[in-house]
């Protein structure tokens, strides 16, 4: 069976969008691949963080896996920072990547401009970090947007020169983009992907939004002036965006819908959406309490981490023995 690794950073409460784009795929994918899901809290602090929020934040995003259908007897749902060999193996890939390959990062440009009191090295050497979260698993699969594209290129770059130079000891991985329709946009502005990090909230929809909050969202979101319901992601986002989301949370087509509602107009097709929005809401938010405030959490991610420690170890000593590191038994 092949292994799949995604990484999620507990920076904040992932929205609906990531729910449609990666959470749900997650619980669908666990049936066919080996997979490995992490809260990636070092990847978080390459920023300043509050450390009291952080924590709860990570906690917070293993009860969200776990309520997107994570099921920890068929994955492995660990913290990154309670597995030494992510920062370990990040090292020996970082003494291989080059300044210039870094600092080429849409990443690390678009976050280095806004720091007002210098770049922290931690932008720089994010991408090796999220390489070796990667390989030390022998991951043969990573499902990513178009915005981590690039850092998937790099880490393939890396395996490539790690193995020529030191034997082949590292597997590369394939990029497994998101279904069709799984790029969910902004409510407000559906010409950009809807983001948690977001200053204006009418343009998201968190996973703990009120449930009510999240319906109102829907109504208010932007659509357009000819009132015709169709799929148009070119030339009408607005409702082309609500009717992804409306297909994602009902498993209902797009050509279905667009025949359910050919004689509607906009108002009745987001009327039902916010329905359908905020029972989905309902619905997820009692299951993540329930993992939240639960012991068993704390048992699943216990596990997680001793079956995490205990793959990556394998790899790990792989590494260090083709790069000639410690004593050699």
């Amino acid at each position: 069976m092949e292994t799949l690794f995604s990484g999620i950073q507990p920076s904040g409460i992932p929205t609906l969008g990531n729910y449609i784009g990666a959470l749900k795929q997650f619980g669908e994918v666990q049936e066919d691949y080996d997979c490995f899901f992490c809260i990636v809290d070092q990847h978080a602090i390459t920023i300043p963080q509050d450390r009291l929020k952080l924590r709860k934040q990570t906690r917070q995003l293993a009860a969200i896996y776990l309520a997107s259908g994570i099921d920890p007897e068929k994955s492995t749902l660990f913290i990154q920072s309670e597995v030494p060999a992510h920062v370990q193996a990040s090292w020996m890939l970082t003494t291989i990547s080059s300044i210039g390959e870094l600092e080429r990062m849409t990443q690390f440009k678009d976050k280095a401009v806004k720091q007002t009191e210098g770049i922290p090295a931690g932008l720089l050497t994010y991408p090796p970090l999220m390489a070796a979260d990667i390989v030390i698993y022998n991951t043969n699969i990573v499902p990513v947007g178009d915005d981590q594209k690039q850092h998937i290129e790099l880490t393939r770059n890396l395996v490539d020169r790690f193995n020529s130079r030191y034997n082949d000891v590292l597997v590369k991985p394939e990029i497994r983009m998101p279904k069709v329709g799984g790029r969910v946009m902004s409510l407000q502005d559906p010409t950009k992907k809807m983001s948690k990090s977001d200053d204006n909230q009418k343009n998201y929809i968190s996973l703990l939004d009120e449930p009510n909050v999240g319906a109102k969202k829907i109504k208010s979101a932007v659509t357009d002036s000819d009132g015709i319901i169709k799929f148009d992601r070119d030339n009408k986002p607005g409702i082309s965006n609500l009717l992804s989301i409306y297909s994602s949370l009902t498993d209902k087509t797009i050509d279905e819908l667009q025949t359910q509602y050919k004689d509607s107009n906009y108002g009745e097709f987001k009327s039902d959406l916010a329905e359908i929005v905020k029972d989905f809401l309902v619905q997820f938010q009692e299951k993540y309490e329930y993992y939240f405030n639960s012991d068993e959490l704390d048992t699943i991610l216990d596990n997680g981490r001793e079956k995490a420690q205990k793959a990556s170890f394998k790899t790990l000593k792989k590494m260090e023995k083709a790069m000639g590191l410690g004593r050699k038994r």
